[in-house]
């Protein structure tokens, strides 16, 4: 409830407000780009195999993300009783992110046999608020980027979120194979060390807005904003 109140409505957003917001998205969307790539994709697998990870298991890996997005579903339910989607989102993600800091210590906390587990567990939850997070910030852009520029402005987001996210595959990779070649016997954690990366990288979304509009009973709508 505390955290709920922190982020306080007002009826409408400033020009400078709006502005704000989304030069703070634009970076968001940057920093979350690196977070996925340095926590996700071919270094996770890879990492999960150091682990002694089955081809089953991996598999059920790739498939938690796209499956808990289904959560995004009963998600609009709680951001039409919460009516604050600033709030969830910055909470969700923030908690969902944190998994991310645990995934990076299993090699420093576990046995490798029982390192499978906690990734599985660990990524689930992650998954899952995120999935949550999304539910309300999808709704939550669309009242901060005026319609006019939606297109423009997310072309150019996802522009610069994909050249970043081609130097960081990049500089991962060199970075895997110089840590390997230095230090083989400690070779997963390297992995942790790009978990790491990947946390720091990640910001709150919080920033993207201070401004919040009145609510209304339809979460569809476009009249609040968080």
């Amino acid at each position: 409830v505390y955290f709920i109140m922190f982020f306080k409505l007002q009826a409408s957003l400033s020009e400078e407000e709006r502005k704000k917001g989304l030069a703070a998205m634009m970076n968001d969307g940057l920093a979350t780009q690196a977070m996925i790539i340095f926590t996700g994709g071919a270094f996770l697998v890879a990492f999960a195999l150091k682990l002694g990870a089955s081809n089953t298991v991996i598999g059920f890996l790739a498939a938690i993300p796209p499956f808990l997005q289904l959560l995004q579903i009963p998600s609009v339910y709680l951001a039409e009783r919460v009516r604050n989607r600033r709030a969830i989102t910055v909470f969700a993600s923030i908690v969902s992110r944190l998994f991310f800091l645990l995934i990076a210590l299993i090699p420093f906390l576990f046995e490798y046999e029982r390192g499978i587990f906690f990734l599985t567990v660990f990524l689930i939850f992650n998954s899952a608020l995120s999935a949550v997070s999304a539910a309300s910030w999808n709704s939550w852009i669309r009242d901060i980027v005026p319609e006019k520029m939606l297109g423009s402005y997310f072309s150019s987001r996802m522009r610069a979120a994909t050249a970043l996210g081609i130097f960081c595959s990049l500089a991962g990779a060199v970075y895997i194979d110089f840590w390997k070649s230095n230090f083989a016997e400690f070779e997963i954690y390297g992995y942790s060390v790009l978990f790491f990366l990947g946390f720091i990288a990640c910001r709150s979304p919080s920033t993207c807005s201070n401004g919040a509009a009145v609510e209304s009973s339809s979460f569809g709508s476009a009249s609040w904003v968080r």
